[in-house]
């Protein structure tokens, strides 16, 4: 490298501590616009069975994939939307519903 040019930073290096276990996801819907995910958003997620309440996640229930904030309190688990118009999922007991990971980013266009 020479006195001029400018040192070289690579982007995964930066923003993906484990790129053994992490994948993108596309984000649909709005259920999410509060925490600032858009649709089209290209969301960073790191593979996990489990994530502490309060994480955005990846959750597969009945087949089906979304993503949601994470929340456990009052003997429940739930998946909650962050934006109004949508419900809480109550994923208590259920045998249909898994994580499938956190999401660490998300990326839209400007």
């Amino acid at each position: 490298m020479s006195a001029t040019e400018p040192p070289k930073v690579r982007l995964d290096d930066l923003v993906i501590p484990h790129p053994e276990k992490t994948f993108f996801v596309r984000a649909a819907g709005e259920s999410m616009l509060g925490a600032g995910i858009m649709p089209g958003d290209l969301l960073l997620v790191e593979r996990a069975e489990d994530a502490p309440s309060g994480k955005i996640v990846i959750a597969a229930l009945d087949g089906e994939v979304t993503v949601k904030r994470l929340y456990r309190g009052r003997g429940r688990v739930l998946l909650r939307p962050e934006n109004p118009a949508y419900q809480d999922i109550n994923i208590t007991g259920r045998d249909d519903a898994r994580i499938v990971g956190i999401v660490i980013a998300a990326l839209h266009a400007c």
